[in-house]
C-alpha cells in the first residue's frame, strides 16, 4: 500500500513537472523553476531556465534567473558550463546583486575542474586569473581567503608540473654517446633552468626544497659528464650549488646525498677547496 503511494506521488510529481515544460505562463515557470531550485531539483530547475533565459532577458526577473541557472550546473558538478553562465552573469550585470558571487564561483568552479598536474594545465591559468580578478574587484570580500588558498593550490600544481618537467630532463642525462655536448643541448642544462625557472617565478612554494636539490643533482651530473677542460669550473659551480642548498636547508632529509656530492666535486677543484670563498 505504502509503495502504491509513493508512485502515485511520484507520478504527480513527474506529471506537474511535465504541464510546468508545456505551459506557456512564463511568470509560472519561473516561479517553479526557483522552487526545484531551493528543493536542489538542479536537473528540472536548469531545464526550464534554459527557456526562460532570452525570454526574461531585460525583465527584472532576468538578472537572478541567469545567476540561478549557473548555480544548477555548478550544484550539478558541471563546472565549465556553469562557469561560463557565471561569466555571462557578471559580463551582462557587472553590478548585479549576485556580481560578487557569480565571480567568486566561476573561479571556484574553474578551480575544480582543473586537471592532475601531468595533464595541460591551460585551465588552471585561466583558474588562477579569474580567482585573481575576483580579488581585485572585491578586496574586502568574506571570501577573499577562500581565494587565495585556491589559488595557492593552484599554483602548486603549476610549481608540480614544471618539477616533473626538470625531472623528466634530470633522468634522461646528456645525450648518449656524446661526450663533448655542447652545453645548449644538455638535458642536465635544461633541467637546471626549468627548476630555476620555478623557483623565480614561485620563491615560496613548498616544492622549493625538492627543485634545489635537483639543480644541485643536474649541476653534479652536468659536471660529471663534461669535457676535461670544463670540468673544473662546473665542479665548482656545484660547490656552489652545495652552499646554496645547505645555507636554506641545513637539516635536510637529502644531507648525506649532499654531502657525498660536495666531496665528489671536491675533488676535481684545484689546490685548496676554498671554503672561506663558498661558505657563508
Amino acid at each position: 500500500m505504502m509503495m502504491a503511494l509513493v508512485s502515485a506521488g511520484l507520478l504527480s510529481s513527474c506529471g506537474e513537472y511535465n504541464a510546468i515544460l508545456k505551459s506557456t505562463d512564463y511568470e509560472y515557470k519561473y516561479e517553479a523553476a526557483k522552487s526545484y531550485f531551493a528543493q536542489g531539483q538542479n536537473t528540472r530547475a536548469a531545464v526550464i531556465l534554459e527557456e526562460l533565459i532570452p525570454i526574461l532577458k531585460g525583465t527584472v526577473n532576468g538578472e537572478e534567473s541567469l545567476y540561478m541557472l549557473a548555480m544548477t550546473y555548478y550544484n550539478q558538478g558541471d563546472y565549465v558550463t556553469s562557469s561560463q553562465y557565471f561569466n555571462t552573469y557578471y559580463t551582462t550585470y557587472p553590478r548585479g546583486t549576485y556580481t560578487e558571487l557569480a565571480r567568486f564561483f566561476c573561479g571556484k568552479a574553474l578551480f575544480l575542474d582543473t586537471p592532475e598536474p601531468r595533464l595541460d594545465q591551460s585551465s588552471t591559468y585561466k583558474a588562477i586569473n579569474e580567482l585573481q580578478m575576483f580579488m581585485e574587484y572585491f578586496p574586502a570580500s568574506i571570501r577573499k581567503q577562500q581565494a587565495q588558498d585556491m589559488i595557492f593550490e593552484l599554483q602548486d600544481k603549476l610549481v608540480e608540473k614544471e618539477y616533473m618537467s626538470a625531472r623528466l630532463y634530470y633522468d634522461l642525462g646528456s645525450y648518449t654517446g656524446n661526450a663533448s655536448y655542447s652545453s645548449t643541448g644538455n638535458n642536465y642544462l635544461a633541467a637546471i633552468i626549468t627548476a630555476q625557472n620555478v623557483l623565480n617565478d614561485y620563491p615560496y612554494t613548498k616544492m622549493r626544497e625538492e627543485l634545489m636539490i635537483l639543480i644541485l643533482r643536474a649541476r653534479y651530473g652536468m659536471a660529471r659528464e663534461s669535457v676535461l677542460e670544463k670540468k673544473e669550473e662546473r665542479m665548482r659551480e656545484t660547490i656552489d650549488e652545495y652552499y646554496a642548498f645547505i645555507n636554506e636547508f641545513p637539516q635536510s632529509k637529502y644531507m648525506k646525498e649532499v654531502e657525498r656530492i660536495h666531496e665528489e666535486a671536491s675533488k676535481y677543484v684545484s689546490g685548496d677547496e676554498g671554503d672561506s670563498v663558498y661558505a657563508e
